[in-house]
């Protein structure tokens, strides 16, 4: 009998690990026949139409789409991709920890099933380096910089290798363009460990060509992705080569259409703000869709706040609000409590003023320069001079003339602090400089420069900056290029990197 029991056992284990055996193999089988199912990888009519409520950041109604389009193709690997940059861009705008936490795990198996897809197909590789380079600005964000590193290293290889294999693929060359352009401005100094520790390399002037050899071939053919093109090259354009006119020629395209995607809203407004069309920004602003079928984009009420504030609006102050009171992520929020002080400072609203420092000393990180900045502000106890103030808006809103009109009644004598002085010099040179007067500007420049050079204020580092700007465009290259030096030799406590950044781009541009 015990015998016969044994026997019992020992059928039954051997059947229970077949059938384990038999249910692994099948799920095994049915896991690779679902990565083999994803064998191409088209921008197919229906893809485009998820793609672009997904730039637009029509979510719910992009799932709808990819949702009918996993029926219908199931076999494209595109949704996958589309999928992963919906979520990127839902982490990215609304810098939500949680939502990161739970979204960023889904990254390695959208990579495994892209991994599954054609090879032979020039999207194979680019579409996991797309997935890795997303991920990684997410992952800056939330402080994982040496991952986020691994990441766009491990990208810029794939991207470097596709290039190789399809040299005439748009969207690879847009994406290396990109990091070509980026690994350009790192100071010579940082370059080689860059390149030692990541295998990435680049000039500013590389990558331009590279988009712009994109933005020409969009012209006469049908290219997915043109919009993003456009603001990135616009971008570039704006803040390397410090062309804001240019820039808001190529981004105020009909093809970029503001009033029905957020995005587009977004980058818009952004230049038009950065290049003298303040205006334009509120207009495009308060414009933008902002109805549910919308993700939720607070950053857009800052600028419009930021937007009237330089314009000086008595109603400036209620954007800031809302921003900082809807917005539940890292950045700008000590930058916006700051701006709700100066609103306040300049209607002479002490108690108001103080009570937004306070609370900017404790809301939100300091990631940023802009934060940073506002910190330091608060904790200082100096009270910016209203009437600079007041020069420094209407100049950041590009309203040169009025800014000008303002500052020029003042002299060096109506203000008692040295910082003071400086900034002063440095602002009627900044405005004469917009106001197409060069040689005014330098007078005043080379005062900031005299005055401001042993200091730890950014205002002479700037101003060597423009010097270098203003010497380029007169086409004297040694001149620019001892200023673009200059700059990269002061280290104010604020605006450095990216000044630094601005006269690496001058210096590249004088090689060409």
């Amino acid at each position: 009998m015990k015998n016969i029991k044994n026997a019992f056992l020992i059928r039954k284990k051997s059947a229970i690990k077949c059938a384990l055996i038999g249910f692994l193999l099948l799920y095994f089988v049915s896991i690779s026949a679902a990565f083999k199912a994803q064998s191409r990888f088209e921008f197919s009519p229906l893809a485009r139409s998820a793609y672009d409520k997904t730039l637009a950041l029509k979510f719910s109604e992009a799932n709808d789409i990819l949702a009918e389009l996993r029926r219908k193709e199931p076999d494209n690997a595109v949704a996958y991709y589309i999928e992963n940059y919906a979520d990127c861009l839902k982490v990215f705008i609304s810098e939500d920890q949680n939502l990161f936490d739970q979204l960023a795990p889904k990254a390695e198996k959208r990579l495994a099933v892209l991994r599954g897809s054609d090879p032979n197909s020039p999207y194979y590789l680019f579409s996991q380096a797309q997935v890795r380079l997303l991920w990684a600005m997410n992952r800056a964000k939330f402080g994982e910089y040496l991952t986020a590193f691994n990441e766009t290293s491990t990208a810029f290889k794939q991207l470097e290798t596709n290039q190789k294999k399809f040299p005439s693929f748009m969207p690879n060359k847009m994406s290396l363009g990109v990091l070509h352009a980026i690994v350009g401005t790192i100071p010579d100094n940082y370059k080689w460990g860059v390149k030692l520790f990541s295998g990435m390399n680049g000039t500013t002037t590389q990558g331009q060509a590279e988009i712009e050899e994109v933005i020409h071939y969009a012209k006469s053919n049908d290219y997915v992705f043109e919009q993003e093109a456009l603001v990135m090259y616009a971008f570039l354009t704006l803040h390397l080569n410090n062309q804001s006119d240019n820039a808001w020629a190529l981004i105020n395209s009909p093809k970029l259409k503001p009033k029905e995607n957020l995005l587009a809203a977004f980058a818009l407004s952004n230049v038009a703000m950065r290049s003298g069309r303040n205006d334009k920004a509120i207009e495009i602003l308060q414009n933008r869709p902002t109805n549910a079928a919308y993700f939720p984009f607070p950053f857009l009420d800052y600028q419009l706040g930021l937007a009237k504030m330089y314009r000086g609006d008595s109603d400036a102050d209620i954007y800031l609000k809302k921003y900082v009171n809807e917005f539940h992520g890292r950045n700008y929020l000590k930058e916006a409590y700051q701006r709700l002080a100066w609103f306040e400072l300049l209607k002479s609203n002490w108690n108001g003023y103080k009570a937004y420092l306070e609370t900017c000393k404790t809301a939100g990180k300091t990631d940023i320069g802009g934060d940073k900045n506002a910190l330091k502000e608060a904790k200082s106890g100096k009270t910016p001079n209203g009437d600079l103030l007041r020069g420094r808006l209407l100049f950041d809103g590009g309203y040169f003339q009025k800014a000008y009109n303002y500052l020029s009644q003042k002299t060096e004598n109506n203000f008692t602090q040295e910082v003071e002085k400086l900034e002063f010099n440095y602002r009627l040179g900044r405005i004469l400089q917009m106001l197409k007067k060069p040689n005014d500007a330098i007078v005043y420049f080379d005062k900031t420069i005299q005055a401001g050079k042993n200091t730890r204020y950014y205002y002479a580092c700037n101003a060597a900056l423009q010097m270098g700007i203003i010497y380029e465009d007169y086409k004297n290259t040694a001149k620019a290029r001892e200023y673009y030096n200059f700059c990269l030799n002061l280290n104010p406590d604020d605006y450095a990197d990216g000044l630094h950044s601005k006269a690496k781009a001058g210096l590249g541009r004088l090689r060409k």
